[in-house]
């Protein structure tokens, strides 16, 4: 019985290569049904924020006083229609996002999960290598754990005697100058 924090194991990886080459085409595809999508250049996010931060109501009370009064609407004020249209597509619309995001925390998490699982597997190897190539009848195993030091990062260090630590004089505090009594002072 496996829960839901297992990651299923699947006879090649050459199915996991075409399975996720599928799902990247199938969301490339989910682009061309998402109606009024802009693709954003780079930082024209928070150029947008500020704006699209503004309260739906607010915007439905710029669309009706656009709709009552003749000056604001030849002004060039809020198309109440659009303006409409804009907030019913932003309601629909967000949804989606929060569910394609969620999505995509899954799909990483899974990723970390997998990734989690076979590192710790080859920690545990290495852990079990180290401990036998410490053995004369498995010795054949220290150039395997040294690629293994290098590949994780952790080099071999030779055990030396550690520096001695010099002490360092303390200054001597300067004696305070007091006039002397013979020095008339003043007044």
């Amino acid at each position: 019985m496996t829960t839901q924090n297992d990651v299923p194991a699947t006879p090649s990886p050459v199915s996991y290569m075409d399975a996720a080459q599928a799902l990247v085409e199938q969301t490339r595809a989910m682009r061309q049904q998402v109606p009024n999508l802009v693709i954003p250049l780079k930082g024209a996010g928070r150029r947008l924020v500020a704006a699209a931060a503004v309260p739906a109501e607010f915007v439905q009370l710029t669309a009706v006083a656009v709709m009552n009064s003749a000056p604001l609407g030849s002004a060039g004020g809020t198309n109440p229609a659009k303006a409409r249209g804009l907030l019913s597509y932003a309601d629909a619309f967000g949804p989606v996002a929060d569910e394609l995001e969620a999505l995509a925390f899954f799909v990483r998490h899974s990723v970390i999960a997998a990734k989690n699982e076979v590192g710790s597997d080859a920690l545990t190897t290495y852990a079990m290598a180290k401990a036998l190539a410490k053995r004369p009848a498995t010795a054949d195993l220290v150039p395997h754990v040294d690629d293994m030091s290098r590949a994780l990062g952790r080099k071999r260090k030779a055990k030396s005697k550690p520096a001695p630590v010099l002490a360092t004089p303390v200054p001597a505090e300067p004696t305070p100058v007091t006039p002397s009594p013979a020095t008339p002072s003043k007044s």
